[in-house]
């Protein structure tokens, strides 16, 4: 106590009263335990957006694969180069207005105007069709005479990876039935073709597609 009667603390006793007293052991614990519990959410919200992004670009890159291959095929049959004898399917000929329009149960054949490039582009014979897991795309010109070449030599494009199942069907006239039956000797060019595939474990949507004709 000073003159004043005021209590009064030593230097030692006031330090004492105000940080004389740490964390206990139970404190230090519940703190970790929280910490932890924020840390394991943070951790874990930031693993499921990159699922979420991987998720998202994944179906995005189907979306656009579907998009340019349907694209690619619907041009290519609407561009089907169809002579004066429908369904034509010899080369040799010396008029060279037959047409070339040949199907099967995982290919399809025709003639077509195809633009490959700013610079690369005309009439070519094409050949769709299902090879080993993947869709392929061949072309060849069309020869002025003697037999066509084999397709297994003619340049080509892998459109679909991971390829498991493929199949055609075509409609000779709009209001008819569907037709799997494979291409035997001379047949007319159908006015639609139906493409079916599934790709990496997923169906894609039914490609209808009409035939220039």
């Amino acid at each position: 106590m000073n003159s004043d009667g005021v209590n009064t603390l030593s230097t030692s006793g006031f330090h004492q009263a105000i940080g004389g007293r740490g964390f206990t052991l139970v404190e230090v614990m519940v703190a970790l335990t929280i910490l932890s519990l924020v840390v394991m959410a943070t951790v874990t919200g930031l693993r499921t957006l990159a699922n979420t992004q991987t998720a998202i670009e994944r179906a995005a890159h189907r979306v656009d694969e579907i998009r340019s291959v349907s694209g690619f095929l619907r041009d290519l049959l609407e561009s089907a180069v169809v002579g004066e004898a429908p369904g034509g399917l010899r080369l040799g000929g010396s008029s060279g207005q037959e047409t070339y329009f040949l199907w099967g149960d995982d290919f399809l054949e025709l003639e077509s105007t195809v633009l490959f490039g700013e610079r690369y582009g005309g009439s070519y014979l094409v050949r769709v069709g299902k090879e080993n897991s993947a869709l392929v795309l061949r072309w060849q010109e069309r020869p002025a005479s003697g037999e066509l070449e084999d397709w297994g030599g003619t340049s080509s494009r892998v459109m679909i990876e991971h390829l498991e199942e493929f199949s055609l069907a075509t409609r000779a006239e709009y209001g008819e039935d569907w037709s799997d039956r494979k291409s035997e000797g001379q047949l007319s060019v159908p006015a639609l073709v139906r493409l079916q595939m599934k790709a990496a474990g997923r169906d894609w949507p039914d490609l209808i597609l009409q035939v220039q004709r």
